[in-house]
């Protein structure tokens, strides 16, 4: 019988509760999680600024990947849980401790994140009326494009393709962190809790999304708290779901 609250659509709410307790819990790993995320995205922005495509691919690609960064943070909550709080060397020896299973994953979505960019141009580039170079030309010419089409296919083309990343990764990280199972194992997991509690995991991805464009709207800054609250509430909900089989 399961011991954990039936997963609903407030349940994303609980979650991000959940994941803003662990922070002040243990405020230092995610402090420092969300201040290198935010360091590395200035970095970007500074190197790339100017250059559309290589900006997009370098967030894309980040963004996509940046769950495999966090398992240091679903270890910290999993310490929580157990009533312990655990630093920044444990957090590194995870890190270090070369996880075929993690590696092999960061590389898959960092493949998914390239075909991302790829696609992304290749439908601009074929279809806008003008070439697009600079962040200021997307804007333009297909964010503020007069006519209706090309901003939201671009929306559309990226859902698509952002869809079974994310089918394949909010339960399978904190699992394969969590337990000694093969990478095809956590993500079947994923896969069916996605299809089992449609609702509640579609809108957690929604407010996923709103948490990450809302830091990087403060400057980047957002980011030193959104990460953390972000990636310890996803523990949360990886415990919630693989509860209710319990």
């Amino acid at each position: 019988m399961s011991t954990r609250p039936p997963i609903t659509l407030f349940s994303p709410l609980r979650w991000l509760a959940l994941g803003w307790a662990d922070l002040r819990r243990n405020p230092i790993p995610g402090l420092v999680h969300g201040l290198l995320v935010t360091a590395f995205g200035g970095l970007l922005l500074m190197l790339a600024h100017e250059r559309f495509w290589l900006l997009a691919g370098a967030f894309s690609g980040f963004l996509i990947v940046a769950p495999i960064v966090a398992t240091g943070l679903y270890a910290v909550s999993r310490a929580c849980e157990a009533g312990r709080c655990i630093g920044m060397p444990e957090v590194v020896a995870l890190w270090r401790s070369g996880d075929g299973r993690l590696v092999r994953f960061g590389l898959l979505l960092g493949l998914a994140g390239t075909g991302w960019v790829l696609t992304s141009a290749g439908l601009i580039t074929v279809a806008s009326d003008v070439p697009i170079l600079k962040p200021v030309d997307f804007l333009r010419h297909v964010v503020l494009r007069p006519d209706v089409g090309l901003f939201e296919v671009w929306l559309l083309q990226g859902a698509l393709l952002a869809a079974p990343v994310y089918a394949s990764t909010v339960v399978a990280l904190p699992m394969l962190v969590d337990k000694k199972v093969p990478v095809h194992v956590a993500v079947g997991a994923s896969w069916r809790a996605v299809a089992t509690y449609p609702a509640p995991l579609v809108l957690w991805a929604v407010v996923i999304g709103l948490l990450v464009v809302l830091g990087m709207a403060l400057a980047l800054a957002g980011l030193i708290v959104a990460i953390p609250v972000v990636a310890h509430a996803s523990w949360h909900a990886y415990r919630d779901i693989s509860g209710q089989e319990s």
